[in-house]
Formats: C-alpha cells, sequence, structure tokens
C-alpha cells in the first residue's frame, strides 16, 4: 500500500505541509491520446502565456455523465502548452483573440482512487483525488504538486475540477 509522506515544516509564524508520496501512485498514461477523449482547449486564465488541451477517461466521462460522479480509476489529463511570442516576448494572439500552441511543456495528470485523499491535511484535500506532472517525454517533471492540491482543493462543488459543466456535456 502507498502512503503519504506528510512533513510540517515551520517557517515564521506559517505552517507549511509538504505532502510526497512513497513511491510514485499515478502512472504516465502514454496511450491517452488514442484512448480518451479530448474534451475542451482554452486559453488558461491563471497562466497569461499557456494554453491547455484537456482529456478525460473513459471511465471519467461515463461516470460523470450519467451520474454527475467521478469513479474510481477517473483520470484528467491536461497538456500545456507555451504560447507563442513575439521577438519581444508579447504572446502573440490568432484573429479569434486565442493564444497560439508553442511547445508542448506539460501533461498534468489528475487521478481519483479510493483512499487517495486520506493522508491530506484539509488545505491540500482534493476527494480522492490526487495528482503528477510530467515531461512531454513522459517522465516525471519536477513540480511541486501541494500547488496544484492547494489551488484544486476549494472546488468541492465541481468536484475539484476546473472544467465539471464542460465534462458533463454530451
Amino acid at each position: 500500500m502507498i502512503r503519504a509522506l506528510i512533513v510540517v515544516v515551520l517557517t515564521g509564524s506559517m505552517m507549511h505541509y509538504v505532502v510526497a508520496a512513497d513511491e510514485a501512485r499515478i502512472q504516465f498514461p502514454s496511450n491517452y491520446k488514442a484512448t480518451f477523449t479530448n474534451y475542451l482547449n482554452l486559453d488558461r486564465t491563471q497562466n497569461a502565456d499557456q494554453i491547455i488541451h484537456l482529456y478525460a477517461s473513459d471511465i471519467a466521462l461515463k461516470g460523470v455523465r450519467a451520474t454527475g460522479e467521478f469513479p474510481d480509476g477517473s483520470i484528467l489529463i491536461g497538456e500545456i502548452y507555451k504560447a507563442k511570442k513575439d521577438k519581444e516576448g508579447n504572446v502573440i494572439e490568432s484573429r479569434l483573440g486565442r493564444r497560439i500552441n508553442g511547445d508542448l511543456a506539460l501533461l498534468a495528470v489528475m487521478e481519483k482512487q479510493k483512499g487517495w485523499g486520506d493522508d491530506f491535511p484539509e488545505g491540500l484535500k482534493n476527494g480522492d483525488w490526487d495528482f503528477a506532472a510530467f515531461k512531454p517525454d513522459g517522465t516525471p517533471a519536477k513540480k511541486d504538486l501541494n500547488e496544484c492540491r492547494a489551488c484544486h482543493a476549494p472546488l468541492t462543488d465541481t468536484h475539484h475540477t476546473f472544467s465539471y459543466e464542460h465534462l458533463k456535456q454530451p
């Protein structure tokens, strides 16, 4: 059984939690382009120089569309692209006012499994979802996953996802 290691770090009057899995729980789904559904592409609202393409596994799509819930085994993937920039470093937009994909920068993965949220403190708890980040070649990326956990944790009404309403659409 994989257990999370939780370390409390005190800095001044602030308490920080560092949460890391004893071993990687989430494996890179190398066949996601062929087996997952691309359900949304958009400019990232929290990053002015990125675009995201969102994919969902059949388990996630069928579950949320049938019951409104994500069953265990649900996987969501975000392909995060850098936006193309001009010579001055300004983001280039199309005539539609949308950023234009540059290089693929990161693959962000959310996976839901029973009990995965048990060991996280309240500010980082996302139900039973956990997060991973991979480089475009599928190898693990160095990313503070607690940033992902903290950003998604308050989204309880949308099952800790930003795109729940889009997933429910047939």
